[in-house]
């Protein structure tokens, strides 16, 4: 009998908790779907240039299984190509093919390289087919896949341990009556929230800027940029992860709650960082990648760590994590009128 009232009591107080029971159905459908979605979607079409190439070759690539595009010289096909918006392009000089590839990611170089094949197929091997050549405009056929997505999981690993830590620890700052405490004082909202931003900050800087040496020194994550700007996208992307996670805490009553945001916030945000290409997602999916932080972060990574780009080319990122971060910050000013005015 005090086991049955025991689970009683058990069952009684996760039934009370709308919030854990609909974690418990909602949570898990929401990922499968969305893990669906992801792996469900269209096969990869590679996007390739074609330039100064002799006609029947030309017209021999022209096939099924690639998105094929006309260059006028080798010039205009580096050029889309530096801006990725073809995955490489195939060229004829000196008796032989020549296939440039973007490089950064190892499962496109793949899937250009397996579509050039089977096209060559019904070709018989003769002088302008047999010499295939191969090059890269970033990295090498060496490029490992801890490599492509290394700068990706570096941004999603800062990103998930500065949201849990900001939030559990500025939600115990509520449960200990501190914030209560705090709001009393003559301090504004605006200050207490960016006091504990700063100090959340200086931790997360530290954080951050260790994790990134020890994958770039230690374990040897491919660099190809400055270090500099690595840690400047890390450090953006911890302080937008702070101000989420210090906003969401003012929705959560205990430190349970507060993890319960983890599987409909964080875990969603993996699938649009770069892990998957967003060109075989669903439509119903795709969309939303341009929502989240881990979408500008990962991409500045990618640029920096895997392309060498500089401030030019990763701005536009930085200045979508800030606009992230200071909104946050805003809301987070709102959201404290839900306790005592001053």
């Amino acid at each position: 009998m005090r086991v049955f009232a025991l689970v009683k009591r058990i069952l009684r107080q996760i039934v009370r908790d709308k919030r854990t029971m609909g974690l418990l159905i909602m949570a898990p459908i929401l990922i499968l779907t969305m893990l669906h979605l992801v792996f469900n979607g269209d096969d990869y079409i590679p996007k390739v240039g074609l330039t100064e190439l002799p006609e029947p070759l030309e017209k021999q690539l022209k096939v099924d299984g690639a998105d094929t595009k006309d260059y006028d010289s080798i010039t205009e096909a580096k050029g889309a190509l530096k801006e990725r918006t073809i995955d490489g392009y195939v060229s004829f000089s000196n008796n032989s093919l020549q296939l440039t590839l973007e490089g950064s990611d190892p499962t496109v170089n793949g899937a250009t390289i397996k579509w050039l094949q089977e096209a060559l197929q019904p070709l018989q091997p003769d002088s302008s087919t047999a010499k295939l050549k191969v090059d890269y405009l970033h990295g090498s056929n060496d490029i490992s896949q801890f490599d492509s997505f290394g700068p990706v999981l570096l941004g999603f690993f800062i990103f998930f341990f500065v949201f849990l830590i900001a939030g559990v620890s500025f939600l115990r700052e509520r449960t200990t009556g501190t914030l209560e405490r705090l709001l009393c004082s003559p301090l504004r909202k605006w200050e207490i929230v960016v006091g504990y931003i700063i100090g959340f900050g200086l931790f997360t800087m530290i954080q951050a800027t260790l994790i990134v040496s020890y994958a770039i020194y230690v374990l040897g994550m491919l660099m190809e940029g400055a270090f500099v700007y690595v840690l400047i996208i890390t450090l953006l992307l911890s302080l937008t992860a702070l101000t989420l996670g210090v906003l969401l805490s003012a929705f959560a009553n205990n430190e349970l709650q507060m993890m319960q945001f983890i599987p409909l916030v964080i875990v969603p945000q993996i699938f649009f960082s770069g892990l998957f290409n967003l060109e075989t997602i669903s439509d119903y999916l795709s969309w939303i990648g341009p929502f989240t932080p881990l979408y500008y972060g990962a991409d500045a990574l990618r640029n920096v760590m895997i392309r060498g780009y500089g401030w030019g080319d990763i701005s536009f990122d930085l200045l979508m994590l800030t606009g992230f971060s200071l909104l946050f910050m805003i809301l987070n000013i709102l959201a404290l009128k839900k306790y005592r005015s001053i």
